[in-house]
């Protein structure tokens, strides 16, 4: 499966990399056991150019949205200022086109105003930042759920803030590749993972 996990300026980091390097564990472990991989995981953008994520640290897409080809997974990170974010239209412009291709949109923390601004959470369940539940709600019409890991609702996946990017990525690992491997992962990256509950906070 290809993962494409989104890069533009004023990224969260956290939402970006540790989803990133879950499927990257999960793809190492099933190789050192003698199998190929699972996921094939890269950073995309609009460009190729240098992004800079919030707090000022330098990150290159290694693909671009229109030439990275077919993607399984396009997961959309957040950023504080979402609203600027949504203002580039270049970026929602590739962002839309990707995910109206890929199988499954994934967000984390306020990626999650990114997809609800293109239509993709309108009548279905989504989560976001706890703190940004309501605004969000108002934007898109419906009721999200605050406090919960991750909210699956098929081919569209949203996580809480932060850090539950990491627990969303794990549910996805368990979704394609099975709970054993997912169970590993979260093993080998030392983090506590309980898919029964979505990890509720």
């Amino acid at each position: 499966m290809r993962i494409g996990v989104l890069l533009f300026d004023e990224v969260d980091l956290l939402d970006a990399g540790g989803p990133y390097e879950v499927f990257l564990t999960a793809s190492r472990l099933v190789v050192r056991d003698g199998g190929p991989p699972p996921f094939d995981v890269l950073t995309v953008g609009v460009s190729r150019d240098p992004v800079v994520a919030y707090g000022g640290l330098g990150l290159v897409p290694q693909a671009t949205l229109s030439d990275c080809g077919s993607l399984d997974v396009l997961l959309v990170p957040g950023a504080i200022d979402i609203d600027a974010v949504i203002g580039d239209g270049e970026l929602m412009a590739a962002v839309e086109g990707s995910a109206r291709d890929a199988a499954v949109v994934a967000s984390v923390c306020t990626g999650a105003f990114i997809l609800g601004s293109l239509g993709l959470l309108a009548e279905r369940p989504w989560t976001t930042h706890w703190e940004d539940v309501s605004d969000l709600a108002e934007r898109v019409g419906g009721a999200g759920e605050a406090w919960v890991r991750w909210v699956d609702s098929g081919e569209v996946v949203t996580a809480g803030g932060l850090s539950s990017g990491i627990a969303m990525a794990l549910h996805l690992v368990e979704r394609f590749a099975g709970r054993e491997l997912a169970v590993r992962t979260a093993r080998q990256i030392e983090y506590q993972w309980d898919p029964e509950t979505r990890g509720g906070i």
